[in-house]
């Protein structure tokens, strides 16, 4: 899974985008998923603040982003600093939520009741801005 909360700066929104796919996250599936999220967007302006996973700081991905100029600014967290990234909120609060004790008999049931939670959360805009509080960043 890979996901992304959106804030608009005035507080009156907030939007998850999230992607699920059979095999790991690497450098081009991440940029396929920052495309959508470019899609989802409209070509709004967006920053997007990034945690240390490697196929966030690999060669390609400096490339890619580069070009990305126009519509994108990239902060980074600090090594090692989930407590200041809110989709780590996110995790959890699925995990504790709708995953907490499932024991599915297939992936596919699994990936169904995580989508679910994170369409729960998604929506929930009180929920996501409680995920950026929590974490003592501002907008």
């Amino acid at each position: 899974m890979s996901a992304a909360i959106a804030y608009k700066p005035d507080k009156s929104q907030a939007a998850l985008v999230f992607d699920m796919q059979p095999r790991a996250y690497n450098t081009e599936s991440l940029i396929e998923f920052l495309e959508k999220f470019h899609r989802h967007f409209k070509g709004e302006k967006v920053t997007l603040i990034w945690d240390g996973l490697p196929s966030h700081r690999s060669k390609a991905m400096k490339v890619w982003i580069g070009k990305q100029r126009r519509w994108l600014v990239v902060e980074r967290l600090p090594a090692y600093a989930p407590e200041l990234n809110p989709v780590e909120l996110l995790w959890g609060n699925v995990k504790g939520s709708e995953l907490a004790n499932l024991c599915p008999e297939t992936i596919e049931e699994a990936r169904a009741v995580a989508e679910e939670g994170l369409l729960r959360a998604g929506t929930d805009y009180q929920l996501c801005f409680n995920f950026l509080e929590h974490t003592g960043l501002s907008l």
